[in-house]
């Protein structure tokens, strides 16, 4: 009888070893069971929280339980950052994030997480790509232009934002760093503000969305000169990448989905599917193409590897550009 029983013991041992592998992967199959929260940090009407609110949707009605967005708002995303990486690793707290983490980790000092240290990244969402704008009686006609004229006139071209550490500030660092040129940071509490006084001629050049810039633009109000991302934009093909002339540039807005870090592998995934169809969903891709973005499909790992680099890219722009948050 020694055999069949020690048989036996090894058995239930082999079992109970198997038992939480076993419960994690029912945990994963049964997910979600109850609401799920969506963190967005920068309030109502912005496009981090109507790609949010999209998403949202789009996952309740997929995954069977609500998905519900609440705006945390202030310190540049931090509030809502951190309530979501100091929560309960389960799949139940969920982060919109999106450039301005990246931004953030290396121009804020005392933040209470690590932005890449304490994140499981999940999904992409949108990608936004910007234009740099200047006004049609600015004497520069076409991008190599203002360039030549920022080194033939150092600090005289006055640089708008839309605030400091934004997007749109650190591509306009990023632009300086890479042509070698000083232009003068005219920073606004928002975009409002800088289309007035550029439409004005107070300041010369401003780097913004081109959803917000595109009825500027077609008006003849604003000359754009070139868009940011690493290709030309579909919304504006005659318009040349900054790439073309200063290779390797790429300076984008975008947002994705996080969770905190220990969420299980298996809840990701789920999620990472279940975004992965929306972006491939004819009404979402409408959507998308609505705000002006591009969709941002990528596995978890692939979005973890983006995160990596567009935090260490802007790490090193905050630094040399000697940016310090308001």
């Amino acid at each position: 009888m020694t055999l069949p029983r020690r048989r036996f013991l090894l058995s239930l041992a082999a079992a109970s070893a198997a038992t939480p592998g076993l419960a994690r992967l029912a945990e994963a199959a049964d997910y979600p069971t109850r609401p799920v929260r969506i963190f967005e940090g920068f309030g109502g009407g912005g496009t981090p929280d109507l790609i949010s609110r999209v998403f949202a949707q789009w996952l309740s009605q997929r995954l069977g339980q609500p998905f519900v967005v609440e705006n945390r708002t202030g310190a540049a995303g931090n509030i809502a950052t951190e309530a979501v990486l100091s929560a309960a690793p389960d799949g139940y707290t969920l982060l919109t994030c999106l450039t301005a983490n990246a931004i953030n980790a290396s121009l804020y000092k005392n933040l209470k997480f690590d932005f890449l240290r304490d994140t499981a990244p999940v999904a992409g969402l949108i990608r936004l790509p910007m234009v740099v704008l200047v006004n049609p009686a600015f004497p520069a006609q076409t991008f190599p232009e203002v360039i030549a004229y920022a080194k033939a006139h150092p600090g005289a071209i006055n640089m708008a934002s839309p605030g400091v550490g934004t997007p749109m500030h650190v591509a306009a660092e990023l632009i300086k760093l890479s042509a070698g040129v000083d232009m003068t940071h005219v920073p606004y509490r928002g975009p409002a503000g800088a289309f007035t006084d550029l439409i004005a001629g107070r300041v010369q050049c401003f780097i913004i969305t081109i959803t917000a810039a595109i009825g500027f633009i077609r008006s003849g109000k604003l000359r754009a000169l070139a868009v940011t991302g690493a290709t030309r934009s579909g919304v504006l093909p005659d318009v040349p990448a900054v790439a073309e002339f200063l290779p390797g540039f790429e300076a984008t807005a975008w947002d994705g989905t996080c969770a905190p870090k220990g969420t299980p592998a298996d809840i990701i995934d789920k999620l990472n599917a279940a975004i992965g169809a929306g972006l491939a969903d004819p009404q979402i891709k409408a959507k998308i193409k609505d705000l002006g973005g591009e969709p941002m499909p990528m596995t978890a790992a692939q979005f973890g590897a983006f995160l990596s680099d567009e935090t260490n890219k802007w790490a090193k722009v905050v630094k040399s550009s000697g940016t310090k948050p308001e």
